[in-house]
């Protein structure tokens, strides 16, 4: 080989002794059993027509949105993320090129694009696509959903938080400084721009047309610099500017926050949540979304994702998205204690559905420690007759008065107030009233009680139904399939963090992983024999 020819950008003149050799189509050397054989056929039995819908035109000589579809889903199954990381693969990787069929490689920018403005408008129609094939191969029952949640990083920095709190302290302060500053400029100039006591935005805009109109008729200039003296007028109109657009801020971002605490400015979606990954052990709150699976037979069926790091205000929306896109409808739900409230409660029997849902003092409740708690009512003797609780002292709680408590998503739920007449030389009134944060004295203090019957009947409902051998099963199904679909996510496909920004391409991402969760799921389950199977059943105890 001669060594010059080396030296230049066309490698190929340097391979002389390099032959082509047969075979020459690439599928041959691919295994039989190969997962992206079966992910190509599992895309091939799709309707991707929403996701044709998405493009204005398809150009020819380039891959076409299947096979887009195709290699970012199996770019998840095989922890390959990035869309740089995406292209490299397309280009050497014989598996992407048999996706591809002979299509050109896509570059990162194409295959970004087609993540974030084509597949974000119709992954859930997909996802829900996904659901129905599985069900018609029987490999999901279409009766149990197990639902769980955890939260991921957003791609945003940690710190560009804004946090609702603080902004309304200051914008109370920014007003007060408003408030002084119009008086001072009535008294000033002579004119009257704050009526009825009241100042807004408009008022202050109001006011800079009659300073400006008032910088016109007395032909005043203003003037700029280090040695020149500004004006009175100049000096008030640069502080109500300054005072307009803080305004504006300000009212931008608690219009940003809405219901939320905080968010990112960089994620603007992204709510600061405390995550699981502490690195610094301070407790340090990350922007980050709350993702919801619900898994079937190990197939993550359905999902979502919420800005709210609380699960419980998570459920409602959740069912109702599922049951507007799939094709069937579970009959019975079953979640963690993080679920529990009447407001779930009344919604799934409402829909017609059973929860399997575990009550928040459920492990708690088996401790010696709250058997022995003479303050909780639920060791208490409860007369449904006379409707009122006896203590340990033999004292009678009678309901003395009823009240509406309205929840964070505006439920109202009806609580009653039980209270003792007095609790004066009680020998356990120290261990049966607590809390040192009551104005009341504790000598004058009686033993009261706030229970809603509704939520306490059907507690009891859900927890017949959970401790039945049915429920058991479905709540240890629930443990191995939800948390070990999280499981495999952040450990086995090492994504702990979003690489998109906004809702929606946090979605898309969310929904590729668990496609290419459930093909891996189901290339396993064809190796193991163990296709059509759908709950693990209880070890039996001898």
């Amino acid at each position: 080989m001669r060594l010059n020819k080396i030296l230049q950008g066309d490698y190929t003149v340097s391979s002389l002794y390099h032959q082509i050799k047969l075979p020459l189509d690439i599928e041959i050397s691919i295994p039989s059993d190969d997962p992206v054989r079966l992910l190509s056929a599992f895309v091939e039995e799709m309707n991707l027509s929403d996701l044709y819908k998405t493009y204005d035109r398809i150009r020819k000589g380039q891959a076409s949105p299947r096979q887009m579809l195709k290699i970012v889903i199996y770019a998840a199954m095989n922890r390959i993320y990035s869309s740089r990381d995406i292209e490299s693969a397309c280009k050497r990787d014989i598996n992407f090129m048999y996706l591809l069929d002979g299509a050109p490689a896509p570059d990162h920018s194409t295959i970004a694009r087609f993540i974030s403005m084509h597949l974000s408008q119709c992954a859930k129609q997909i996802m829900a696509q996904v659901g129905t094939i599985l069900l018609e191969l029987g490999e999901i029952s279409g009766e149990n959903i197990f639902i769980d949640g955890t939260k991921i990083e957003s791609v945003a920095n940690k710190y560009t938080f804004v946090w609702k709190k603080a902004v309304s302290k200051n914008m109370i302060k920014l007003t007060e400084k408003i408030c002084v500053f119009c008086a001072g400029c009535e008294e000033l100039y002579g004119i009257k721009v704050v009526y009825n006591d009241q100042i807004s935005l408009h008022t202050l805009k109001r006011l800079r047309k009659k300073l400006y109109k008032l910088k016109e008729d007395e032909g005043i200039e203003f003037v700029h610099g280090i040695g020149k003296r500004k004006t009175q007028l100049q000096r008030s109109l640069e502080a109500l500017e300054e005072y307009i657009e803080k305004l504006k801020e300000y009212n931008h971002k608690l219009y940003v926050c809405g219901t939320r605490n905080s968010y990112s400015k960089t994620d603007t979606d992204a709510t600061f949540m405390r995550m699981k990954e502490d690195a610094m052990l301070n407790g340090q709150l990350k922007p980050a979304y709350n993702l919801q699976h619900g898994v079937d037979s190990e197939y993550v069926t359905w999902l979502d994702v919420f800005p709210a790091p609380t699960d419980t205000i998570t459920l409602i929306p959740f069912l109702k998205d599922m049951e507007s896109h799939l094709t069937f409808k579970y009959k019975n739900i079953v979640a963690d204690a993080g679920y529990e409230s009447e407001e779930n409660y009344i919604f799934i029997e409402s829909n017609e559905q059973a929860a399997y849902i575990k009550p928040q003092n459920y492990e708690l409740s088996k401790t010696r420690k709250f058997r022995n708690d003479i303050s909780r009512r639920e060791n208490m003797d409860y007369d449904p007759e006379s409707d009122c609780y006896t203590c340990r002292n033999g004292q009678q709680l009678p309901a003395v008065s009823k009240r509406t408590q309205k929840s964070a998503t505006g439920y109202q739920r009806e609580v009653t107030i039980y209270e003792c007449s007095s609790c004066n030389n009680c020998p356990y009134k120290k261990d049966c009233i607590k809390g040192n944060n009551c104005k009341t004295a504790f000598e004058d203090r009686n033993k009261k009680l706030s229970v809603s019957r509704k939520m306490e009947e059907k507690r009891a409902e859900c927890l017949e139904r959970i401790t039945s051998d049915y429920g058991t099963q479905l709540r240890m199904n629930r443990s191995i399939q939800a948390e070990g679909s999280f499981a495999n996510v952040k450990e086995d496909m090492n994504f702990r963090r979003y690489l998109y920004r906004g809702k929606e391409n946090v979605l898309t991402q969310s929904i590729l992983l668990a496609i290419g969760y459930d093909i891996n799921k189901l290339h396993h389950k064809i190796a193991d024999e163990r296709t059509g199977t759908h709950l693990f059943e209880l070890k039996k105890v001898s």
